[in-house]
């Protein structure tokens, strides 16, 4: 993020985090809707537990949103996540906020400060006259960073969000000036669609095209779906995001993939590059997680003990050989683009495809156990954070 990267699409969770199944189907939703990144609370052990389990399924880096407990932000790295957000009204002993920077320098984990302008240190309000001005709020980060410069940390992502448009376009633009970190563009409390989509269109379009902004969210009252639509549509428009002709999500690849997930996937990027077919299709690395997941992509296929299984708007339709997989993804999203997902499910017997992939799950989980990615030994560490 920053430099040359592209401007990226956040969106957040809103399902309870220590809710792992819930929370990963938003995650995938959210992925296939265009975020590039998703943000999920961490208000409490139970919430950091379920991180434990929710990172290495996911198809897209976690930040973990933590407001008032530093623990919290501990627990948060213990559970593997790639970026914290920390709000400087709400963490204020220095000593606590030095303790997390310190742990986040030594996991390389970055940290994006999130100014607030309904939640300013109190100090800040009384110095600027009990009220939120875009200087309060740029002072609040620049406070943020020195602690952080205390313990040599700068891996620093910045925010100064306010309900106000006005007052964001004006926090962000002084913030610009001063400071090269990338900046999170948003209008914070944007409320329901129509309305809080203009006015985040208002403030996020209107520094964007002066060159200010790196990460960008729609903050709405409505499905997070919303946002991340909304958010990348936004950067199309711009020409700051090219949409390319498939939309193609795949999982990081986690202790049960039986594929190498990351060749596939650029297999299948390379394979569908002069297709122009603009449908959304998902690379998952086994079949015990990955049609549930990726359940509304147009088209996706899933390993499992050597072969693939191919899944139509989540219902499972063919299973081919591993080898074959990228062909019969492009055969099948030619077929659905000339004929509809819905046709395309009537050429085959799914109750076949289904029980054939059931198959495999229950040989994977019987062969893997069920729990591949060492859950219990990061609940552990988590779990050290209570004292």
């Amino acid at each position: 993020m920053g430099g040359f990267a592209p401007v990226s699409v956040q969106s957040m969770t809103v399902t309870r985090t220590s809710d792992v199944e819930a929370t990963l189907q938003q995650i995938y939703d959210l992925a296939m809707a265009g975020a590039d990144i998703v943000r999920c609370t961490c208000n409490d052990i139970a919430a950091a537990e379920g991180l434990a389990e929710i990172v290495p399924r996911s198809p897209v880096p976690i930040v973990a949103d933590v407001h008032n407990q530093h623990r919290m932000a501990l627990a948060a790295l213990e559970a593997g996540v790639h970026c914290l957000r920390l709000n400087p009204g709400n963490i204020k002993k220095p000593e606590h906020i030095k303790t997390v920077a310190a742990e986040a320098r030594d996991r390389n984990v970055p940290i994006r400060i999130g100014v607030n302008g309904g939640s300013l240190h109190p100090d800040l309000y009384k110095k600027y006259g009990d009220m939120v001005t875009p200087e309060a709020m740029v002072e609040s980060a620049l406070q943020e960073i020195g602690y952080f410069s205390e313990v040599g940390f700068d891996l620093i992502k910045i925010s100064v969000k306010a309900s106000n448009v006005p007052l964001m376009i004006d926090a962000y633009r002084q913030l610009a000036e001063i400071t090269d970190h990338p900046l999170h563009l948003g209008v914070t409390e944007a409320g329901p669609p129509p309305s809080g989509l203009i006015k985040s269109t208002a403030g996020i379009a209107t520094l964007l095209a002066e060159g200010i902004g790196d990460t960008i969210r729609y903050s709405l009252t409505a499905d997070p779906v919303q946002e991340a639509k909304a958010g990348r549509q936004l950067l199309e428009a711009m020409g700051l995001r090219e949409r390319k002709n498939v939309d193609l999500i795949a999982c990081p690849s986690c202790g049960r993939a039986e594929i190498d997930v990351v060749a596939v996937a650029e297999e299948a990027m390379e394979a569908f590059a002069d297709k122009k077919i603009p449908l959304q299709v998902a690379v998952m690395g086994c079949v015990v997680n990955g049609p549930g997941e990726a359940r509304d992509a147009d088209l996706g296929i899933a390993a499992g003990r050597g072969r693939g299984h191919l899944f139509v708007k989540g219902k499972n339709v063919e299973v081919v050989k591993e080898d074959e997989m990228v062909e019969s993804l492009v055969s099948w999203a030619e077929i659905i683009q000339a004929e509809g997902a819905e046709a395309a499910l009537e050429r085959v017997d799914t109750k076949l495809a289904e029980r054939e992939a059931l198959l495999d799950r229950e040989q994977l989980l019987k062969e893997q156990g069920s729990d591949v990615n060492e859950v219990e030994q990061k609940l552990g560490a988590i779990r050290n954070q209570r004292a």
